[in-house]
């Protein structure tokens, strides 16, 4: 599927770097979609930086590596990226060696460890909250309190829901919504759709956002915070954001596919092509004595 789209993916600017969503794009629950084995070989074969994002913060990307591996796909621990990373490193700019109060699992309090944070109960700097299978009403409460004692309210991401096996979970946005019920704080989200998880994605690859585009398949957080990002965007058909509703948005993607495969011609259609060496130009001896 293709819809009218500025600006163009056909101007002159290569893409020298990719970013693109995990769920939903490159893969549905355990299996990989068509086309993501094909689009990741693309990449390495053109030698170009990517960054797979997620904004789940409950896995390490030693986890999330295994369990793309799983799935066929071979992405390097150091191409993943999270929210729990994000947040991470936001909190290591904003309070360098700072303390957390952790509402989430080992993929958060171990990007906030190696980070230089220490997890406290006792008079944080922050209360971070992230996704988790199973939230304690014990840790929120403990949360609230710290919050109205005066600790920053910071959450790894918006989303309210998230799929699984059995059906909906409440997510990370659900639980942030209820302590600021509680508190009448409300937490800064690190995750997308704030692009500052794109500029810092950007960041780990030294990349460009005029020169890299943002893949995935919601136009709230991803094509949004691509955008707000100033990267080109596609929205593939295979995740979260229904056909008939693309064009209810106020903003659009660059492009709109139907899945990951459909991308994969663009990989080396849109790659800076790099000029052959020219001949190494003779020396004034070389030329003297005749060679050419």
């Amino acid at each position: 599927m293709n819809t009218p789209h500025l600006p163009s993916f056909d101007e002159v600017k290569p893409v020298d770097s990719w970013l693109t969503d995990m769920d939903g794009v490159l893969v549905h629950e355990e299996s990989a979609l068509p086309g993501a084995v094909d689009f990741i070989d693309a990449l390495k074969s053109a030698d170009l930086p990517f960054s797979v994002l997620t904004n789940n913060s409950i896995y390490t990307p030693r986890d999330l590596r295994a369990r793309l591996l799983a799935s066929g796909l071979d992405i390097p621990e150091e191409s993943i990226w999270t929210s729990a990373l994000a947040t991470a490193e936001f909190l290591r700019t904003q309070r360098p060696g700072g303390t957390a109060y952790v509402i989430g699992e080992a993929g958060l309090t171990t990007a906030l460890h190696e980070a230089g944070y220490t997890i406290t109960e006792r008079d944080p700097a922050y209360v971070v909250l992230g996704e988790t299978r199973t939230y304690s009403f014990e840790a929120i409460t403990r949360g609230i309190r710290l919050i109205e004692n005066g600790a920053r309210f910071i959450a790894t991401n918006p989303d309210v829901s998230g799929p699984s096996p059995a059906g909906t979970l409440p997510a990370t946005g659900s639980v942030a919504a209820l302590i600021t019920a509680a508190t009448g704080q409300t937490p800064y989200f690190v995750g997308k759709p704030n692009p500052l998880m794109m500029r810092s994605a950007l960041n780990r690859l030294d990349a460009h956002s005029e020169f890299t585009v943002m893949v995935g398949d919601r136009m709230d957080t991803d094509v949004k915070s691509g955008l707000e990002a100033g990267m080109r965007t596609i929205l593939v058909l295979t995740g979260s954001t229904r056909p008939d509703l693309v064009d209810r948005f106020p903003y659009q993607a660059t492009r709109v596919l139907d899945s990951i495969a459909d991308v994969v011609p663009l990989v080396g259609k849109h790659a800076r092509i790099v000029a052959e060496p020219t001949e190494k130009p003779t020396s004034l001896t070389d030329r003297l004595r005749g060679v050419k």
